[in-house]
């Protein structure tokens, strides 16, 4: 078996599409398609459904699918052994929550490159969901721990959220006096049917049947909402503290949830991923006061 037509499956299964595939390897479309169907007739399997709008994995490919990522890994490794005493360098992709991805991490990224010259990182700061497996991110800050896969997690640290307010809108409509009271005013938060994870369901814990005058689907624009007057609005209190124009609402009324750093089990040998997780874990020990919890 071809580990470059294993490379070549494994971009298309990711990429979803063999067009896709053939521009992240830059290769053309017909190499592509060429080592797939070489793959395929290799292993006397289908390994993809091809359809109009992209690829699909068939039952035989979702099996292959793992076992080529454990050669990817072991060919990663493989490398990582040969070039033991070489400066650290690559790229590792960091798939993190807007708020923390943005707020915390893009500023403090800087002190990282700055110690390793060779090292490239992405971060993808976005609120979604990451899937390891198909290697859409090397780590993922997560808010909730996972609790099945191939995944190693490490809890970076608690932070809160409370409700927050522009003076502005205060001077205008004055401040709740109690949780009850939030029902009269303004609220924003976040778009329901787009909400990818349990922890950001919170609404409730503050008033039943909130509605959101203003939903927004990220954590910075509803900070930036609610710092422009949009209405009161549940915050990251480590992003609304550093503003002077967002004032705490009920401030005795507060949650707290987490932040995981997420690792598939694969990749968590690797040098440079593990440098970057442990990056991670030190920027955010050294700095967990600001996270207020």
């Amino acid at each position: 078996m071809n580990w470059d037509d294993v490379r070549i499956f494994l971009a298309v299964a990711r990429n979803g599409q063999i067009l896709g595939a053939a521009r992240s390897l830059g290769l053309n479309h017909a190499t592509v398609a060429r080592r797939l169907t070489a793959l395929e007739q290799a292993l006397g399997s289908t390994l993809f459904t091809r359809k109009t709008n992209g690829s699909e994995l068939s039952s035989a490919g979702e099996g292959f699918l793992q076992h080529a990522e454990r050669m990817e890994s072991a060919m990663l490794a493989a490398s990582e052994s040969a070039g033991a005493d070489s400066l650290i360098d690559g790229t590792v992709r960091v798939g993190a929550p807007d708020g923390f991805g943005v707020a915390f991490l893009a500023p403090r990224l800087g002190e990282l490159i700055e110690r390793h010259k060779g090292l490239r990182v992405e971060l993808v700061p976005v609120p979604r969901a990451f899937s390891l497996s198909r290697r859409e991110a090397d780590i993922a800050v997560t808010l909730e721990r996972p609790r099945e896969g191939r995944l190693v997690a490490r809890k970076l640290t608690d932070y809160r959220l409370g409700l927050y307010a522009s003076q502005t809108y205060l001077d205008q409509q004055g401040t709740p006096a109690d949780l009850a009271a939030l029902a009269q005013h303004r609220l924003v938060g976040y778009v329901d049917d787009l909400i990818f994870t349990a922890s950001l369901d919170y609404t409730a814990e503050f008033l039943k049947g909130w509605g959101s005058t203003l939903a927004i689907s990220s954590a910075m624009g509803q900070t930036e909402a609610v710092r422009a007057g949009a209405g009161i609005g549940i915050l990251h209190a480590f992003m609304a503290q550093r503003d002077a124009n967002l004032v705490p609402v009920l401030p005795a009324h507060t949650l707290t949830r987490s932040y995981w750093t997420v690792v598939h089990e694969d990749l968590r040998a690797i040098r440079r991923v593990a440098l970057v997780a442990e990056f991670l874990a030190e920027i955010v020990a050294r700095d967990r006061a600001i996270f207020g919890a």
